[in-house]
């Protein structure tokens, strides 16, 4: 499953969009169908428009990284292993490249000319966020009780996983985007600008340096927080569901067609939302909004994303 949204800074006249994405798991992006969701939009809703893409690398992205460098030193030790910050940026890089190569076919061949541009973007957390004290993201190849005893000793966290181990780590909230008056400068010029990769490499801040954090945080969060600091009017996540449903995957399916801050939140503490696909969604959506009477949210289908950004389908949040 992938997911994307975009978000437009001004009303109508000229807008911005943010493209978060989630990968599939095989690690091979469906590029082709953001591509063509951007390309789509951006032709039939405002030529003139803005861009500003997010680009959430999935966690098996990182996993799948992580696991390769750790094999190598594996094999030779003498090389240094690599951090997952690191491997965040690497995964940044790969996807980025490719992303902003399809975005830039994909609106040639409509006739749009704009330069498109990724951003390795660092995302500032809290080293005292609760979420490093209770870590829930698993990464990396399964180990067994040797190997995750080693990883223990190094400080790191692991979970038994079927007959073998496997590495977790935390997954704070996203706190400031380092980079963001590089990506707005380039927003504001008129580029595409594909950001947050993966929620945003998480760093810690020390003095003048940041360093790098062993999490990986949620893309949805990252991608409203980018959206707030930007300004913008409208947060777009496209997913694989048509709609926000209640009761979701049995007989009393109920999609909405949009819904308040307030029941969005009342939603939440029904537990209507799964952890880890529609709740952070929900929850972006609350914190991106705030108390802001302007600010929307839609959540719709990546295939159906003129419909979407039409009103015809989609759910929308607004207070």
């Amino acid at each position: 499953m992938m997911m994307a949204g975009y978000f437009t800074q001004q009303p109508l006249t000229s807008r911005q969009h943010i493209l978060p994405r989630r990968l599939e798991i095989a690690g091979i992006p469906r590029v082709g169908n953001i591509a063509g969701a951007v390309g789509v939009v951006h032709q039939e809703v405002q030529l003139a428009g803005k861009v500003a893409a997010a680009d959430p690398v999935h966690i098996p992205q990182v996993g799948m990284i992580h696991t390769a460098m750790n094999e190598f030193c594996r094999l030779y030790p003498e090389y240094t292993a690599t951090p997952t910050s690191v491997c965040s940026a690497m995964s940044q890089g790969y996807i980025g490249y490719d992303l902003q190569n399809a975005i830039r076919t994909e609106l040639l061949n409509r006739g749009i000319y704009k330069p498109v541009s990724t951003v390795l973007t660092q995302v500032t957390v809290d080293p005292y966020d609760e979420a490093f004290y209770h870590p829930t993201k698993i990464i990396g190849r399964v180990m067994t009780e040797e190997e995750a005893e080693a990883e223990e000793k190094k400080g790191n966290h692991t979970v038994k996983q079927g007959d073998g181990y496997r590495r977790i780590v935390a997954a704070p909230k996203p706190m400031d985007i380092v980079e963001i008056d590089a990506i707005r400068a380039l927003s504001d010029a008129d580029q595409v600008v594909i950001a947050c990769g993966g929620g945003g490499i998480p760093v810690l801040e020390q003095d003048n340096n940041l360093k790098g954090a062993s999490a990986v945080i949620e893309k949805d969060l990252a991608a409203g927080r980018l959206a707030e600091l930007l300004d913008a009017d409208q947060l777009i996540i496209l997913t694989s569901v048509e709609h926000v449903c209640l009761n979701y995957g049995t007989a009393n399916e109920q999609p909405l067609d949009e819904m308040t801050v307030e029941e969005a939140k009342q939603y939440m503490d029904e537990g209507q939302f799964e952890e880890g696909t529609m709740l952070p969604k929900i929850q972006a959506a609350i914190d991106y909004i705030g108390n802001s009477a302007v600010r929307s949210v839609l959540i719709a289908n990546l295939e159906e994303a003129l419909d979407g950004v039409s009103g015809l389908k989609g759910t929308l949040i607004h207070k």
